[in-house]
């Protein structure tokens, strides 16, 4: 129990004219009025109000991601409470829509709806439900603790993934970025023959159908099967880099989970190597349940701050899979990164080889912005240099692998995807 504003406000405003006025006689009257009803309605709050509480939310969260949180509220009170809800969320997490002040008739229920937003992947725990209630005077206020452990698991944005099934099509697919190229080469088995359709390539049509039916007849092909992505990750300092809630390594282990889903659908198996300061090899899988796989291995890892060697991660990497594959490295790269144009070397001898390379974007933001005095132009100046010796560095690159994407957070998941659909369809595989 503890007083309210209200009871703080009303002592203070019958003690001051008391200090003042000291020769009328009432205020001897008036003290004993005020403690009585002090006494009164702390005898009707500490009572108890019987009050019960349920908490709704989902076993599995996305971080980055606003996710509800529902908070049930059954009066057993026989009076009309008055109630100031709070909720102990997990760690690391944005709350909005609490504390939540709700008015209960008696055995009334009512609902709490809270929003949340997680910005840290791993395990949380829920802890107390607390209600304050506020007596019938408004001068105290009581507090009772509902435990409510609800455990909770915050994965990589799979959002990504729920809104690629939802622009499936080639045509919706632009609104994300991602393009598919077209078909040359080989890596193409054929599918179907169906009725020509615009668009379609000459070499397409089936000359002999077309003769039998009396009308243009197409082959259909599908990206041929059972092929390999491996991701090649690294968890060191260097992606620790933040862009607003999320770092660089969370960048990744979205952009990951949706390269991985299309690569499945596709029929494809993925496979998934961290290096740096957390290790960890997922062997290749195929279908398309084994996004979860992925998830649950990735979840509750992060970046830290030990530096990555491209060079043992690429042997590693070398001993684990010995069957030509796609392999995308996911890093931010330096310039005295010296030991990554060996480590692409090592990997080209049997993969194709994609990397995906990282920058900041306060670095675009730098390059936009007007410069409005001496400290903003040595800093556009300084940006220049950085930018011209990544362009040389990542031109280096471009030597030995097969396709070097240099690109903010935002844009990695889908020009990994149209990097994915430019080699599988160009037979590179």
């Amino acid at each position: 129990m503890r007083p309210t504003w209200r009871s703080l406000v009303v002592c203070f405003g019958l003690l001051v004219p008391a200090v003042v006025w000291p020769q009328f006689e009432a205020w001897s009257v008036s003290g004993a009025l005020l403690l009585a009803l002090f006494g009164y309605d702390y005898f009707i709050c500490q009572g108890g109000v019987a009050l019960q509480v349920v908490r709704e939310v989902a076993p599995n969260l996305s971080v980055n991601r606003e996710h509800e949180v529902r908070l049930r509220v059954l009066s057993g009170s026989d009076r009309t409470l008055r109630v100031a809800v709070i909720d102990e969320v997990p760690d690391h997490c944005l709350v909005h829509g609490l504390p939540a002040r709700l008015r209960l008739a008696p055995k009334q229920t009512a609902e709490v709806v809270y929003r949340l937003t997680p910005t840290h992947r791993g395990d949380g725990v829920f802890g107390r439900v607390i209600c304050l209630v506020t007596s019938p005077l408004g001068l105290w206020q009581s507090r009772e603790a509902h435990l409510q452990n609800d455990r909770v698991r915050v994965y990589p944005d799979f959002a990504a993934i729920a809104g690629y099934v939802e622009l499936l099509s080639d045509r919706q697919t632009v609104r994300l970025g991602i393009k598919k190229s077209q078909r040359r080469g080989e890596g193409l088995e054929f599918h179907q023959l169906r009725e020509y359709r615009a668009g379609d390539t000459l070499r397409q049509i089936d000359w002999k159908a077309t003769s039998r039916r009396s009308e243009l007849i197409s082959r259909e092909y599908e990206e041929e099967r059972d092929q390999r992505v491996l991701f090649l990750i690294d968890s060191g300092r260097r992606m620790r880099t933040r862009d607003q809630q999320l770092s660089h390594f969370d960048h990744a282990l979205n952009g990951m989970l949706l390269l991985a889903y299309v690569a499945l659908r596709q029929g494809d198996s993925v496979g998934l190597k961290l290096f740096g300061t957390d290790r960890k090899w997922v062997p290749p899988q195929r279908g398309v349940g084994s996004v979860n796989l992925l998830l649950n291995e990735t979840y509750a890892v992060h970046s830290g701050s030990e530096q990555a060697d491209y060079v043992t991660a690429a042997e590693e990497l070398m001993g684990h899979e010995r069957k030509r594959a796609l392999v995308i490295l996911m890093t931010n790269l330096r310039e005295e990164d010296a030991d990554l144009l060996p480590a692409l070397r090592l990997l080209r001898q049997r993969h194709v080889v994609v990397l995906a390379n990282l920058r900041e974007r306060v670095l675009d933001e730098t390059l936009q912005a007007r410069p409005r005095g001496f400290k903003d132009a040595l800093r556009l100046a300084s940006t220049y240099d950085y930018l011209a010796a990544r362009k040389h560095h990542q031109a280096q690159c471009m030597s030995v692998a097969n396709a070097v994407l240099d690109c903010t957070p935002e844009q990695l998941p889908s020009q990994v995807v149209n990097a994915y659909w430019q080699i599988k369809r160009s037979g590179k595989l």
